[in-house]
């Protein structure tokens, strides 16, 4: 019986946010008001996409964006934590799911030779257009009132697992490593032995605390063990592989 791991991105791997690192690649690594105020809630991938076209406006080349993405600090004892599940990959599945994008990621991943860690991304596809324009699409569409409109990880999660069952896997623990409001939709899906792990002072932590603190906990079978470092997610895995 294998672990599945299961992390969000930014926040929780990295220690920062891609989509906002990303605005160092500009010569004054600023925003003009007209570009920053023009988001609007649950529709962060569309400003994205107004973000990167601005970004091609200033003509900066793909290669300076992608030198930029690679410069972004990974959260302190994750690569301890991806080398680790790397070396396990026999007992242990990962997957990263994330409202970034495919191409942030897997800069970022194969800069640090950890690409080998995670079997799939699930996040909005990324290209860059003729003009060298990077293009990010939303990752799908749902009907979760819960989640942002291009991408309901819960669905994602529960896509996978159906999928990985039908292929004969089935996982003995599950482990969901996240930090933000978009974390929370997923962890419903977790049973009762699986692992729902926030990261300590960000969102998830408040709403999982929430929710923990209500006579009706049906939401959330999971046991909840907040971190701060991977280090901490790493020693809770070495716990589970031994018991």
């Amino acid at each position: 019986m294998k672990t599945l791991m299961v992390f969000d991105f930014d926040h929780t791997v990295v220690d920062d946010n891609s989509d906002t690192w990303v605005i160092r690649c500009l010569p004054g690594q600023t925003l003009p008001d007209s570009v920053k105020n023009s988001y609007r809630k649950g529709h962060w991938t569309e400003f994205m996409g107004r973000v990167m076209n601005y970004i091609g406006d200033q003509e900066v080349s793909p290669d300076r964006v992608r030198s930029v993405m690679e410069t972004i600090p990974f959260t302190a004892g994750m690569t301890d934590l991806l080398t680790f599940i790397s070396e396990h990959k026999s007992t242990i599945d990962c997957i990263v799911i994330s409202d970034s994008n495919t191409m942030f990621i897997d800069w970022i991943l194969r800069a640090s030779g950890l690409q080998a860690a995670v079997d799939q991304v699930f996040t909005n596809p990324a290209k860059f257009n003729e003009l060298g324009y990077m293009e990010v699409q939303c990752y799908h569409s749902h009907d979760c009132d819960r989640c942002p409109v291009n991408l309901c990880k819960k669905k994602v999660l529960e896509l996978y697992l159906s999928e990985q069952a039908d292929g004969g896997v089935e996982y003995e623990r599950i482990f969901y490593v996240g930090d933000g409001g978009n974390d929370l939709c997923p962890t419903s899906c977790l049973r009762g032995h699986d692992v729902a792990m926030p990261r300590k002072g960000y969102t998830l932590e408040k709403l999982l605390a929430r929710l923990e603190g209500q006579e009706d906990k049906a939401s959330l079978r999971a046991k909840v063990i907040a971190w701060s470092s991977g280090t901490e997610v790493l020693e809770e895995l070495k716990a589970s592989m031994q018991s």
